[in-house]
């Protein structure tokens, strides 16, 4: 019985010519790990559009440091999944924070957690539902509808003003 490589024993021909034999040679070519691992990145990476969160995206960092790694040395499949957890992992905790920032921007109005937030206060509300000094009622600031408490009643369309922001209710009076 012939070879892949040699003459058949009748005579004939191998039905693998050398182009077949070359394509599959290219084809173990691509198979090379850091190719595999240089694609799987790109993909990953990619795919961060399709699903934000920043969190795929070192994942592809991580496949793309192993096929750096893989292109001046040799590792065993082991040291190579072993390179991509820890390296992935390694660059999500450290440098998620700064990538972050750099896509989504940085806020120059960052306020402290003490920081007084009375962001509504001399403000204009309408009043959609009635208030009494010790019954709550709604306001409408902006669009939205908010709690409210007065030291008056004050009858439903109203117009009052805020002189006080208590985290999520506003205290109003006529205006």
């Amino acid at each position: 019985m012939g070879s892949i490589t040699g003459a058949m024993p009748d005579g004939a021909r191998c039905p693998l010519g050398n182009k077949e034999r070359r394509d599959m040679n290219d084809w173990k070519d691509l198979l090379k790990p850091e190719i595999i691992w240089a694609v799987a990145g790109l993909i990953m990476l990619l795919s961060e559009f399709a699903m934000p969160g920043l969190i795929i995206f070192f994942f592809g960092l991580g496949a793309l440091l192993v096929a750096g790694v893989c292109l001046v040395a040799d590792p065993s499949l082991n040291a190579q999944l072993g390179l991509f957890i820890v390296g992935s992992v390694a660059m999500l905790l450290v440098l998620r924070r700064w990538v972050r920032g750099a896509f989504m921007g940085y806020t120059s109005d960052r306020r402290g957690p003490n920081e007084n937030l009375k962001t509504f206060v001399g403000e204009t509300a309408v009043v959609t539902e009635a208030l009494a000094p010790r019954k709550s009622g709604k306001v409408e600031l902006n669009g939205a509808e908010w709690k409210a408490r007065a030291d008056e009643e004050i009858e439903q369309g109203a117009e009052v003003e805020v002189v006080d922001q208590d985290s999520l209710t506003l205290k109003v009076k006529r205006r």
